[in-house]
C-alpha cells in the first residue's frame, strides 16, 4: 500500500497524534465502489476501510443473520450438548445455570432461564459473589448444586475448572464459555467454547451468549427433527446484543448481524428487565451500540462488581414489570456507587503507573483495598490514556486480584495463561483483550516484569499515542442526517469495527465552552459560512479544550465521528470531536 504522508499534512495534532487517511489504493479502490454501486462516497471509503469488495457492498449493508450463522455443529461437543439440555427439559430433571457475573454471563443465563419457561421449566441460577467466591465455579458451590440437580449448565466460564467440575458428583455438567481454554478440557459431558485449544479459532470472536445462542440454535434443530417445534430465538437477540457489546466482542462476521437483529429487537421494547433499565438511564431513543456498551452495560454489570452477585442476570429474565423496576434502580444506585468507588482507585492508580513509567510494555498498578469490582474498568482507563495493555490490581492478605485490558493486536489473555503455566500466577485467563488473574504478594513483581516481557514481544509498548486512523475528509455541507444515516448501515460499529472518522478541513472556531463535568462544546464554521456542532467529552480541561476555547487563533482542522443528535424531536449532526490540528 501507497503511504500517502500524514493526513491534511498533520503530523503532531493538538493530542500529540499523527493522522492517517486512506492509502492511494484505498481512495482508487473507493473511486471505482462508487462508480460501481451509485454509493456515496463517504460509504464506499468506511466499506473500502472495512476490507469489503465493491461486489459485497450491498449484501454487507444489509446483513442477514441467516447467511451469516454458522452452523452450530462446527463446535466441539454442540449436538451433545444441545442433546442433554433437551433431555433434561423432556425428563422433567432439575437444572441449575451457573454463571459469571458480568453483562455475559447474566445474558447467557437470561437466555437459557427463558428458552427453558418457554419450554415449561424452570432453572435455578446460581452467581458466584465476586469477593468471596472469585470467578467462575468453586467446589462448594458445585457440590451443593450436584446434591440437587441433574444437570448444571456452566455459562461464560467453567472452561478451566477442573477441580470444582469434578466435584459436581451425580450432576451432569455442560459447559458454554468462550475464554481461552487449556491443554486438557475440564471433566465435563460437553465444553462448548470457540476457544478451546482443538478449535480452530473461526468462531472465537464470539462472546458466551453468542455460544449458549448456537447451543438454542442446535436444540431448536434437534426438536424440529422430533416433530416439535421450539421457543422463538430471534425475540432473544436482544439479550445477544447486549453480552457482545458490553463483553467489547468484535463487531465481525456473525456478531455483527447478531446486534443488529438484536437492536432492532430491543427497540421493540418487550423485555421488562432491558425496558426498565432503559428508563432509569433515561435513553430516550432508539438503542445503539453506544447504549448497550456505556449506558445499559455498567448497570447490569454494577451488581456483580460491588453488589449482589445475581442481580443483573434476574433483572435480564424477569417477566414482573414491577420487579423489573425494582432491580434497575437498584442496579443504577449500585452504578452510581461503582463511579465513585473507580474514581478514587483510577486516580491512586494512574499516580503509581506514572511514578513507575508509562513506556513500558505493560502498565499496572496494585494497592491494598482497591475493591476488585472497579479494578477491570481502571484498568480500562490506564489502557485508553496510555495506548498499553494495562493491569491493576486489588491487594488483601497474601494475594492480589486483578484485572486487565489490552490494545489491538496484544492477546493479553494467552499471556496471562502461559504466566499463571509457569506459576507465577496462582490462576489467570481470559481472551484477548480482557483477562483476570490471582497473584501471591511475594510474587507480584516478577509476575508483572514477566507478563511485560510476553506482551513486548507481540509489540505492546512500542507506540507512542495511538494513531488517528480517518476514512477520509468531508465538508461541513455535505454533514447532513441523511449521509450518517447511511454511513450508519455499515455498522454496528464498536469494537474490531471502529466507528468512521472523517477529518473537516479548514475550520473556524465560532464558539466554544465548558459544559457538564468537563466536556468541551464547540461550534466550527468552514469559508462558506456551514456550521457544524461539535462535542468532545472530558476534554474541556485538556488541549483540545484549551486551544479550541481561544477565540481568534486561526482555522484548524478537525477530526471525528458525525453523529445524529436527537433533541426534542429533530435531528441535526454532531461531530463526536476525536482531535484537531492547526490548519495553517
Amino acid at each position: 500500500m501507497t503511504d500517502l504522508g500524514a493526513y491534511l499534512g498533520v503530523e503532531n495534532s493538538l493530542t500529540g497524534r499523527r493522522w492517517v487517511g486512506p492509502t492511494l489504493e484505498a481512495d482508487r479502490a473507493a473511486e471505482a465502489m462508487v462508480r460501481m454501486t451509485g454509493l456515496d462516497r463517504a460509504v464506499c471509503q468506511v466499506l473500502v476501510r472495512r476490507g469489503v469488495p465493491a461486489e459485497h457492498a450491498t449484501q454487507f449493508l444489509e446483513p442477514k443473520l441467516r447467511d451469516l450463522l454458522p452452523d452450530p455443529r462446527s463446535l466441539k461437543d454442540m449436538e451433545t450438548a444441545a442433546a442433554r439440555v433437551l433431555a433434561a427439559v423432556e425428563r422433567r430433571q432439575r437444572i441449575a445455570v451457573f454463571a459469571d457475573y458480568d453483562v455475559d454471563g447474566g445474558s447467557s443465563a437470561a437466555l437459557l432461564i427463558t428458552w427453558l419457561r418457554a419450554l415449561g421449566r424452570e432453572a435455578t441460577l446460581y452467581v458466584p459473589d465476586r469477593i468471596d467466591e472469585g470467578y467462575g465455579p468453586n467446589v462448594p458451590a458445585m457440590q451443593a448444586l450436584a446434591k440437587a440437580h441433574d444437570l448444571i449448565i456452566c455459562v461464560d466460564c467453567g472452561t478451566l475448572s477442573h477441580e470444582p467440575l469434578a466435584a459436581a458428583v451425580g450432576a451432569d455438567v455442560v459447559v458454554l464459555d468462550h475464554h481461552l481454554g487449556g491443554e486438557t478440557l475440564p471433566p465435563a459431558l460437553a465444553v462448548v467454547n470457540p476457544n478451546r485449544q482443538d478449535e480452530d479459532g473461526e468462531l472465537g470472536h464470539l462472546c458466551a451468549a453468542g455460544v449458549v445462542f448456537l447451543m438454542l440454535v442446535e436444540a431448536g434443530r434437534q426438536m424440529r427433527e422430533a416433530g416439535h417445534r421450539g421457543p422463538d430465538l430471534m425475540a432473544l437477540l436482544d439479550l445477544v446484543a447486549l453480552a457482545t457489546v458490553a463483553d467489547v466482542a468484535p463487531l465481525i462476521g456473525v456478531n455483527r448481524a447478531l446486534v443488529r437483529q438484536g437492536l432492532t429487537v430491543m427497540a421493540r421494547r418487550e423485555r421488562p428487565g432491558l425496558v426498565a433499565l432503559s428508563d432509569v438511564s433515561r435513553m430516550d431513543m432508539a438503542p445503539t451500540p453506544y447504549a448497550l456498551g456505556f449506558l445499559l452495560g455498567p448497570r447490569v454489570n454494577a451488581g456483580g462488581r460491588i453488589g449482589q452477585a445475581d442481580l443483573g442476570a434476574r433483572l435480564l429474565s424477569t417477566l414482573d414489570p414491577r420487579e423489573a423496576q425494582a432491580l434497575a434502580e437498584k442496579l443504577d444506585q449500585l452504578n452510581t456507587d461503582r463511579r465513585a468507588i473507580e474514581a478514587a482507585v483510577r486516580e491512586a492508580a494512574m499516580a503509581q503507573a506514572e511514578a513507575r513509567g508509562l513506556e513500558a510494555p505493560l502498565v499496572w498498578a496494585a494497592d491494598e483495598g482497591w475493591h476488585p469490582g472497579v479494578v477491570g474498568i481502571v484498568a480500562a482507563r490506564l489502557k485508553e490514556a496510555t495506548n498499553r495493555p494495562a493491569v491493576v490490581i486489588g491487594l488483601e492478605g497474601n494475594e492480589g486480584k486483578g484485572s486487565g485490558r489490552s490494545v489491538a493486536g496484544v492477546d493479553l489473555g494467552a499471556s496471562v495463561h502461559r504466566v499463571a503455566a509457569e506459576g507465577l500466577l496462582i490462576r489467570g485467563g481470559g481472551h484477548r483483550m480482557a483477562a483476570g488473574l490471582t497473584v501471591a504478594r511475594d510474587k507480584l513483581e516478577p509476575a508483572m516484569e514477566r507478563l511485560s516481557e510476553l506482551l513486548e514481544r507481540q509489540g505492546a509498548g512500542a507506540a507512542g499515542p495511538a494513531d488517528l486512523v480517518l476514512d477520509g475528509t468531508l465538508m461541513a455541507s455535505a454533514a447532513q442526517v441523511p449521509l450518517i444515516e447511511k454511513i450508519e448501515a455499515a455498522g454496528p460499529f464498536g469494537a474490531g469495527a471502529p466507528a468512521p472518522r472523517f477529518a473537516l478541513p479548514d475550520m473556524a472556531v465560532t464558539f466554544a465552552r465548558q459544559v457538564g463535568d468537563g466536556h468541551l462544546k464547540a461550534t466550527f464554521s468552514d469559508s462558506t459560512g456551514k456550521r457544524l456542532d461539535a462535542i468532545a467529552f472530558g476534554a474541556w480541561n485538556g488541549p483540545l479544550g484549551q486551544r479550541l476555547s481561544v477565540q481568534g487563533n486561526g482555522r484548524f482542522h478537525v477530526a471525528g465521528r458525525l453523529e445524529i443528535n436527537h433533541w426534542q424531536g429533530r435531528q441535526t449532526v454532531q461531530l463526536r470531536l476525536d482531535d484537531a490540528a492547526p490548519a495553517d
